[in-house]
């Protein structure tokens, strides 16, 4: 079974830091993108950062560039997103995601209402207090 469980969600002041973690299993990591997007209780769901295993390659989305950084550990299957500089902007759920074949190069994550996802996590609570 398929499964991507996050962690290291929580309540932080603005201006402080979390790490996220995605642990993947049950697929081959390096053939898929993987990331997060984030919900907020009336927003749409925007996508907020992904990595190829592959080659290194990132997505970041305009608002989280230059305080989000992602990265990937192969040999763990996990996927980390170290979030700094954190403003009640950034509360949300985080859900990790694995796209086949993803290529972040292509910004298709950025894409409203992208439907290109394969694999969900079941996501963690970031909320950020002012």
């Amino acid at each position: 079974e398929v499964q991507l469980v996050e962690s290291g969600g929580g309540l932080v002041q603005a201006g402080g830091s979390l790490r996220l973690s995605c642990a993947a299993s049950g697929f081959t990591f390096d053939d898929y993108a993987i990331g997060w997007f984030r919900q907020a209780p009336g927003k749409e769901r925007e996508g907020v950062s992904c990595i190829s295993s592959s080659d290194g390659s990132t997505y970041y989305a305009d608002s989280v560039k230059g305080r989000f950084t992602i990265s990937s550990d192969g040999a763990k299957n996990t996927v980390y997103l170290q979030m700094n500089n954190l403003t009640p902007e950034d509360t949300a759920v985080y859900y990790c995601a694995a796209e086949l074949g993803g290529n972040p190069h292509n910004d298709l994550w950025g894409v409203p209402n992208y439907d290109g996802v394969d694999y969900w996590g079941k996501g963690t609570l970031v909320s950020v207090s002012s």
